[in-house]
């Protein structure tokens, strides 16, 4: 073993550690900072919205990269979630739906 194997550990276990550490520090500050403010009728809407923007700021550059195929699975799986409310199945649904449009030529 030499001593590069050994700087490189080090330096990958400081890197987790560092990671750790401020995904931990972020997180317990919003909760911190969450207690402290009065939870107004406002900031009630903004926070259950929240969670929908954020898929939406996931999943739309997915599919403007992803072209026609992509999204129509996920008008696929929208629409089998809507009906049947199963995540699990709408995601079937959805890579079904994938494997058939891309099969298709799409």
């Amino acid at each position: 073993m030499t001593d590069a194997a050994f700087s490189a550990d080090r330096m990958f276990l400081l890197a987790v550690l560092g990671m750790t550490a401020v995904t931990y520090a972020l997180r317990a500050g919003g909760y911190w900072v969450m207690g402290r403010l009065p939870i107004t009728p406002r900031i009630r809407r903004g926070l259950e919205a929240l969670p929908g923007a954020i898929i939406v700021s996931t999943i739309l550059p997915i599919v403007l990269q992803g072209g026609l195929a992509v999204g129509l699975c996920l008008v696929v799986a929208a629409a089998v979630q809507v009906r049947l409310k199963k995540e699990y199945v709408a995601v079937f649904c959805a890579a079904g739906a994938a494997a058939a449009f891309r099969a298709a030529g799409l």
